[in-house]
């Protein structure tokens, strides 16, 4: 049952943006956060994160640091942008811990951050830490 569920609350589906140039890096992830409450969906461009994210915003969205076409900030700014029923928790992820990279993402709205390469549990503890949050 999810953290803020009621008894006998019928529990909706959570869906996930990975955003990463590393094909790699979205498959991982995906095999380990798609479960049949989440359905996790892979993109390897902002442009392409953008559109998912105008036809139907995800709960959460994950952002690499270093995609091929706009910087993490610029694609923060622009989902936070856009309108809907659903406020995305969105995480930045990084090679290497950059305080400073963390600190502008954070201005943009990015509500924590990950290193990759990462491993089941620590992708699992990043979530379950948002999903309290929230």
């Amino acid at each position: 049952m999810h953290p803020r569920s009621k008894p006998g609350e019928k529990q909706m589906k959570q869906l996930c943006i990975f955003a990463d140039g590393s094909n790699v890096i979205c498959r991982v992830a995906k095999r380990i956060l798609a479960t049949p409450e989440m359905t996790v969906f892979e993109s390897s461009t902002a442009a392409e994160t953008l559109e998912m994210c105008r036809r139907s915003m995800p709960h959460i969205i994950v952002v690499s640091n270093n995609l091929p076409d706009m910087s993490a900030p610029d694609l923060i700014r622009a989902i936070r942008s856009i309108k809907g029923a659903v406020t995305p928790r969105i995480l930045l992820s990084l090679v290497e811990m950059d305080v400073a990279a963390i600190m502008r993402a954070r201005r943009a709205g990015a509500d924590s951050y990950l290193l990759k390469p990462f491993v089941r549990e620590q992708l699992l503890g990043s979530f379950r830490t948002i999903e309290i949050a929230a």
